[in-house]
């Protein structure tokens, strides 16, 4: 299975049409690739808090539009990232879109945890409620994004649900890079899955992005990771590798906490 993970830089002088239109060429670029990955909030940007209300849309509004149009013009699995998605009562979510090779809306994930300390994308955002999974042919993917990173739980959940790949769309600052690359291997070894973790480069309103877009396998083996700029990294992914790795070293049969008490008559 072939994966592509577009690094988009996000300049705010670029207008957010201007940047749907040119994401989605890239989108298109990616012919021959079985599933394509966008970052957190690519649109609009993950700190550009004060243009979060101005830019609002629902999830099948302008963004998902033109991906669904470049997804079935390439013929991919596509997530395409995170929009701020504003629903009819007229809350805020930070919402990804995963887009099927026939343009249809094949799952979304309402981000669970929100970044801010009692301010910005927290305060001004709704929290997600549910996880999420999304079969492909060859791998069923759990979806997190960005904060969720550092929350293993919702991975271990995600592992419960059958996922074997995790995407992780973000925004990540460049001042925590170094947490960016520990997490997404933490969160690979030990759920023995692939991590998909696309970053972003540019500058959201003032904050320097970390770009170093990486993927990990389920032995915790680094297969591409990115520089701080836009790029695109290409890697094929084993789904059988998943399930060896998972027998070879069955860690996750030896869980204890977590799990729900046997039933006793």
């Amino acid at each position: 299975m072939r994966a592509s993970l577009i690094q988009i830089a996000v300049d705010q002088g670029e207008s957010v049409h201007s940047r749907r239109q040119r994401v989605a060429a890239l989108v298109r670029e990616q012919r021959g690739a079985d599933l394509v990955v966008l970052p957190e909030l690519w649109p609009v940007g993950a700190f550009a808090y004060e243009s979060f209300a101005e830019e609002a849309e629902s999830t099948a509004g302008p963004t998902y539009t033109a991906m669904a149009e470049a997804a079935r013009d390439a013929g991919v699995w596509l997530h395409a990232g995170s929009i701020v998605e504003k629903t009819p009562e007229g809350t805020l979510y930070n919402t990804s879109l995963v887009v099927s090779p026939a343009g249809e809306l094949a799952a979304t994930y309402r981000k669970i945890h929100r970044f801010g300390f009692d301010k910005g994308e927290a305060v001004m955002m709704g929290a997600g409620e549910e996880l999420s999974t999304v079969s492909l042919p060859e791998l069923t993917l759990g979806l997190g994004t960005c904060y969720d990173l550092r929350f293993p739980e919702l991975f271990r959940g995600l592992v419960d649900a059958g996922a074997q790949a995790f995407v992780v769309p973000a925004g990540w600052p460049a001042r925590r890079r170094e947490h960016w690359t520990l997490l997404a291997k933490a969160r690979a070894v030990e759920n023995q899955a692939y991590v998909l973790a696309c970053g972003t480069g540019g500058t959201h309103a003032g904050v320097e992005q970390a770009g170093h877009s990486i993927v990990v396998d389920p032995w915790g083996e680094v297969l591409a990771e990115a520089g701080a700029g836009e790029e695109v990294l290409t890697v094929e992914l084993d789904a059988a590798k998943v399930q060896t790795v998972r027998e070879q070293f069955p860690a996750l049969k030896d869980r204890l906490l977590g799990l729900a008490p046997p039933h006793r008559d």
